[in-house]
């Protein structure tokens, strides 16, 4: 169960960073008030946020979530060894949060002001080196199993590096390739966990077999966009306008709440960007 989120309003001059599409300028005025229901959202879920102050020297810094990786602290049945002695009885690992280095220069000053934030949480904080590059979007957890997408921003040593400091806090990794796959930015923009062993997944992805052993629910041409969704607790947050898959999802069972995220997909971005949830 996510507590706590930290979110970053766009600032004005939010137009003026990184995007791959030519599908018109963002509106600010919209784009503020669309992340305000966004936060909204992210209350309504039962999370308290932390609202940082925009920042105009990075103009992509609204999207948090590249900037770290957050590991929640977990517990073990039965006589699990603790991977840190100094744990708790029935914990197995401790809570930390690895600092990335994101794949695009301009946007490496966003994780000094994060660290700083996420130091006020977290008493362990790690980071990726370079050469690694790590951007957040780029990792899907699920459960006790992550993937790591190796991607425009993020390079194989940076992935490796990650899997490494997972494995020290007892999580597994896969590593999953998506160089080739040419409409999507980051991992996430083509997969997320919907809980319940389930993968909600773009067809291009859908038979990768690092996925073998969840069920794929398989979003519909023309609805791709809307394959990053984000379960918080028992609600899954989900772009509006994607009709097939959110009746899909309240099919399986979850109560969905649609935002209109039009003026962050023109900036090549989605719901799971603007926050850091733990």
């Amino acid at each position: 169960m996510f507590t706590k989120a930290i979110v970053r309003p766009p600032g004005a001059n939010y137009g003026e960073g990184l995007t791959r599409f030519d599908i018109g300028a963002p509106d600010y005025p919209r784009a503020l008030n669309q992340h305000e229901l966004y936060c909204a959202a992210l209350e309504r879920c039962g999370l308290t946020l932390t609202r940082l102050e925009m920042d105009e020297r990075f103009p992509d810094s609204t999207f948090v979530e590249d900037t770290a990786v957050l590991i929640q602290a977990r517990t073990e049945r039965g006589n699990a060894p603790k991977l840190n002695p100094a744990l708790p009885d029935g914990w197995a690992t401790a809570a930390c949060a690895i600092l990335t280095r994101p794949g695009a220069a301009s946007r490496a000053g966003e994780v000094e002001s994060i660290a700083k934030e996420l130091s006020g949480f977290y008493s362990e904080l790690r980071s990726i080196q370079e050469p690694g590059t790590v951007d957040g979007g780029d990792v899907c957890e699920a459960d006790n199993q992550f993937f790591i997408g190796i991607s425009e921003r993020t390079n194989e040593t940076g992935a490796r590096q990650l899997e490494k400091l997972l494995a020290s806090y007892g999580y597994s990794s896969s590593l999953v390739d998506i160089r080739s796959e040419k409409d999507i930015l980051h991992l996430k923009s083509g997969l997320a966990y919907l809980g319940d062993n389930r993968l909600a997944v773009i067809e291009s992805l859908a038979k990768r077999e690092e996925f073998d052993g969840y069920e794929l629910v398989r979003l519909n041409g023309g609805e791709e966009y809307a394959a990053n969704c984000v379960r918080v607790n028992n609600r899954i947050l989900v772009a509006a306008g994607y009709s097939h898959f959110e009746k899909t999802l309240r099919r399986l069972g979850y109560e969905t709440i649609a935002l209109d995220m039009s003026e962050f997909r023109k900036m090549d971005g989605g719901l799971s960007c603007l926050s850091l949830r733990f």
